[in-house]
């Protein structure tokens, strides 16, 4: 039987590294149904993005990601409301804020037939 190794947990570079990750883990989770054990997991994101990142980025004397920390903090809070409410949660964390799925443009794909080799349901825009 092999000996856990050390570097099992993901160790990010600063502040940044580490609310990239978050986000991309939230993204991953924030369709998902609701259960007591990811509200849990979304309170302790949270958690360390107000404590442990937030003051980190502050040591990195970079303010502006503090703020980002906490307001992506916030909208994580938002998301566990919403969706505990029974609501669905339209939209995603972008460059740490969110960004709802009205607001980005849809391209209808319209099937073009002719006689050339390629993909035939390429959106043209």
């Amino acid at each position: 039987m092999a000996l856990v190794s050390e570097d099992r947990y993901y160790q990010p570079k600063d502040s940044k590294d580490a609310m990239r990750y978050i986000e991309r883990l939230f993204n991953r989770y924030k369709d998902a149904p609701i259960t007591q054990e990811l509200v849990d997991y979304n309170h302790n994101l949270t958690a360390a993005l107000r404590s442990d990142i937030a003051q980190a980025a502050l040591t990195e004397n970079a303010p502006q990601r503090h703020d980002a920390a906490i307001n992506m903090a916030d909208e994580m809070d938002k998301w566990a409301r919403t969706r505990a409410a029974g609501q669905p949660f339209h939209g995603q964390l972008k460059h740490f804020k969110f960004v709802g799925e009205a607001s980005t443009p849809r391209f209808k794909a319209h099937t073009v037939k002719n006689h050339q080799r390629g993909n035939l349901r390429a959106s043209r825009h």
